[in-house]
């Protein structure tokens, strides 16, 4: 195999006519350049230079080596360059993905702070809902997700092929995170919304159960089936009469009083739920806030700085 540290010394030669100029101009040794010279013409199987006297001169293969020596020296010191930017933070790139909520609170917040610290690292963001966000992730699709999962459920794949499902897995059930690296970030508290004329609108705190007779407002899918399931834990069964992913449209038909809703702190952060009061639900009931990328990603400084500025935002 042809080295590039042998082709260096190669080109030293060709331009400079001798072993001792050439290790003049590479600051080594002559004995150096003589052995790097006949390891290179090992390598390629034939003579590359012919010796005469104190002169040497290039063979027809020394001169064809040459001529593709300057691209291919000119083409490492540029991987070189980029290689050196991108581990120095001068350059890269993060393709990130994030739920709805976590888009409009912690993630410009982040990619701010990013962006000022290390200004030649671009970052994409794309939205998707856990557990489409960690498929991404784990397809190559995204470098670092921006997920979640309710406290108290450590929920496994969806099986193929219409198979049951061993108890406690649950419908919905969503993947493991074992294999990833797992930052957390915050713990999001469910709160109630309900409209300003609702007669609990100015109650502290409420049990969910008291919203038994109330119509619904859900949200996305995977917190669809949460509320399903804290309800029927409190013994009723809700009555979900409008379903939507986008939170300023349960905060809307909250506030012109078409039912009550169960949103996590940080969707109510990014909306002004105006029509709408919030009340606390007990007991408590959080989804887990977490950064989620692969461990080889991990390693990669912009992936790195990413999670740390995700985190920082958090924790504000």
């Amino acid at each position: 195999m042809i080295e590039a540290r042998h082709l260096r010394v190669l080109r030293a030669v060709a331009a400079t006519g001798s072993f001792s100029a050439a290790a003049r101009e590479l600051g080594c040794t002559q004995p150096a350049v003589s052995q790097q010279m006949k390891a290179l013409e090992s390598s390629a199987g034939t003579p590359l230079l012919i010796r005469t006297g104190r002169e040497m001169r290039l063979t027809q293969a020394g001169e064809a080596l040459v001529r593709h020596a300057a691209g291919i020296l000119a083409g490492l010191t540029a991987a070189e360059e980029e290689i050196a930017a991108i581990a120095g933070l001068r350059a890269g790139r993060v393709r990130l993905v994030s739920f709805p909520s976590g888009s409009s609170t912690l993630v410009p917040t982040a990619l701010a702070a990013l962006r000022a610290e290390h200004p030649g690292t671009r970052v994409s963001l794309v939205e998707a809902e856990p557990p489409r966000s960690v498929e991404m992730l784990r397809e190559g699709d995204c470098d670092v997700a921006l997920a979640f999962r309710y406290e108290g459920r450590r929920e496994a794949p969806q099986q193929k092929g219409g198979g049951g499902r061993r108890e406690g897995e649950g419908a919905h059930a969503a993947e493991e995170w074992d294999d990833l690296v797992v930052r957390p970030l915050l713990a999001d508290r469910l709160v109630g919304l309900v409209a300003e004329g609702h007669p609990l609108a100015d109650a502290g705190s409420v049990t969910i159960d008291a919203f038994a007779d109330d119509p619904w407002i859900a949200g996305c899918p995977r917190c669809r089936r949460q509320l399903v399931e804290v309800c029927r834990g409190a013994g009723f069964a809700p009555r979900i009469d409008f379903a939507t992913d986008d939170y300023p449209a349960v905060v809307g038909l909250v506030g012109a009083g078409l039912g009550v809703a169960v949103l996590p702190e940080l969707a109510i952060e990014s909306v002004r739920p105006k029509g709408a009061r919030t009340v606390t639900v007990e007991p408590p009931v959080r989804r887990e806030i977490v950064a989620l990328t692969l461990p080889d990603l991990a390693q990669v400084p912009a992936v790195a700085a990413t999670l740390d500025h995700l985190a920082k935002a958090a924790a504000r």
